[in-house]
């Protein structure tokens, strides 16, 4: 199967373990991604495996992976010290099997995962992290927008990649760009025209849909390449 990934155990609490896909660059790979999931699908959704794929095809080395509620089969999300715990344990064992992260690595996520991803950039100023990349920023709960959750983010202190779409229940570009506009150059926002929280389009045209996700992808890469030729390669070993 075309980009098949590997799988990866990791280690998360003295009892705990964990599964990760490593989807390979089809090419000398120019990074590594760690994508964490959204609530409500886990690593093995058609999301998160297309998106895998498509970005390996285009020369980076994504890494995917479960939290722990997800791997143990449990609905509800753990509270956040606990997936930020399994985050820090996947960086941690990918910096030691994956060559190319400890060069340059970049984490973020489908919501929920993009979301715990800048909290343990923030909580973690030294994390060897060149930047973040976050696939539908959960800003706030579907018609909550008092309930933000965007305290932490002047706190990560690195690039970051924002894609949302128009349509986002979670927060439109229009709620999203006030909050970013204090953060100067550290943040990018790429708005996917029509997209819903996945990017999905009002209507069902599967042509328009597979443009659109070529684009998002490209944009990824397109910024990952960017960000890169602006920072130095991490020596650091894990």
């Amino acid at each position: 199967m075309k980009n098949s990934p590997s799988e990866l155990k990791v280690s998360v609490e003295v009892s705990a373990e964990t599964t990760a896909l490593v989807y390979p660059a089809s090419s000398s790979p120019l990074a590594t991604l760690i994508l964490g999931h959204g609530a409500g699908a886990g690593q093995r959704s058609a999301f998160m495996v297309s998106m895998s794929r498509a970005l390996a095809a285009l020369g980076i080395d994504v890494v995917t992976f479960n939290f722990l509620y997800t791997e143990q089969q449990r609905r509800i999300p753990d509270r956040a010290p606990v997936l930020e715990a399994c985050y820090r344990s996947v960086i941690e064992a990918v910096r030691r099997e994956v060559e190319s992260a400890r060069a340059r690595l970049f984490i973020g996520g489908k919501s929920m995962g993009g979301r715990i991803a800048t909290q343990v950039a923030a909580a973690d100023r030294d994390l060897p992290v060149a930047g973040l990349i976050l696939l539908g920023y959960p800003l706030h709960p579907p018609g909550r927008p008092d309930q933000r959750r965007d305290r932490h983010l002047p706190s990560v202190g690195r690039p970051m990649l924002f894609v949302q779409g128009s349509r986002d229940g979670f927060g439109t570009p229009a709620e999203l760009s006030p909050v970013l506009a204090p953060l100067d150059q550290k943040a990018t926002l790429h708005v996917v025209d029509g997209g819903d929280h996945s990017f999905k389009l009002s209507r069902n045209d599967p042509a328009k849909q597979a443009a659109v996700l070529d684009d998002v992808e490209r944009t990824v890469v397109e910024w990952i390449q960017q960000v890169s030729s602006m920072t130095s390669p991490s020596r650091v070993k894990p």
